[in-house]
């Protein structure tokens, strides 16, 4: 599932269960209150879609109608908390799922997919609602991690193929808008896919994700954070919970939070844990 904060609120959107039917559930945590209630639905079932707050909105980019690869969508939604409801934005230029994203100066920046739409990189302006495309990834990939850092887009692992046996990379790609251009920085220290990331005091943290390699229940428990200003990864303690499939995650007073997640490998389980971590790295 998709999952974005605006203030103090954290936003889960869409995905399935062990059913695999998508869903167009959106729960919303309040940090202040400490409870979760549920908020108007999303206006179609979807998953393996992107979420991200902009001027106070929040948007929902792409994904899926259903399972497994196929019925994309390049369908853009903001949801406004104060009336409650969901507006149609402009949509993507091309349909895709399973992205990387981030926001620099007030625009967001969308690389990747699900095949064939691995290289495509994008971004949207909300002041305009349009999109433009830029320089393709170099490396085309899906299921991956990303962040903005210091004006720059990072993106982090990933997999080649559109199911979660296919091969993974750990690579760490970074895009600068300032010069329109890609740079390969120092890889992750495994590969790894269906991760999530933050940044967070200057450092990109990714958690967990899923694969065959990762041991007998296919999902990675490994948090490992990125220094930009070392181009060096640091391992810290494992996730308590390993989990793959959250897009997206949120940090409120100071600790990262992780909803949900699969426990085991592939689409076939969901869970409700809600996992948090307060992190004391810095990165400048």
């Amino acid at each position: 599932m998709a999952v974005a904060q605006v203030g103090d609120h954290i936003y889960v959107i869409g995905g399935y269960p062990s059913t695999r039917i998508s869903a167009s559930t959106v729960q919303v945590y309040d940090a202040g209150a400490d409870s979760w209630q549920l908020a108007a639905p999303y206006p179609t079932p979807i998953n393996h879609a992107s979420a991200v707050e902009l001027d106070g909105m929040l948007y929902v980019i792409g994904g899926q109608t259903t399972a497994g690869r196929g019925s994309y969508t390049s369908a853009v939604h903001a949801f406004d908390p104060k009336t409650k409801s969901w507006i149609q934005r402009a949509p993507m230029p091309t349909a895709r799922s399973s992205m990387a994203h981030a926001v620099i100066d007030g625009k967001l920046y969308v690389a990747g997919g699900r095949p064939p739409r691995g290289h495509d990189f994008a971004v949207y302006d909300p002041n305009t609602d349009k999109w433009t495309v830029l320089p393709d990834m170099p490396t085309a990939r899906n299921h991956m991690a990303a962040a903005s850092i210091g004006g720059k887009l990072y993106v982090a692992g990933g997999r080649f193929g559109g199911g979660f046996r296919s091969e993974i990379t750990a690579a760490l790609e970074v895009y600068d808008p300032a010069t329109n251009q890609w740079a390969s920085k120092q890889p992750m220290p495994q590969p790894r896919s269906g991760h999530n990331g933050l940044a967070v005091n200057g450092c990109f943290h990714t958690f967990g994700g899923e694969h065959p390699s990762a041991g007998p229940s296919g999902v990675f428990p490994d948090h490992v954070v990125y220094d930009p200003s070392t181009d060096r990864w640091t391992r810290l303690p494992d996730m308590p919970i390993p989990v793959h499939g959250v897009t997206g995650l949120a940090l409120v007073n100071g600790w990262i939070h992780l909803p949900g997640g699969g426990l085991r490998m592939g689409g076939s389980s969901g869970a409700t844990q809600h996992q948090v971590f307060r992190p004391e790295m810095r990165c400048f």
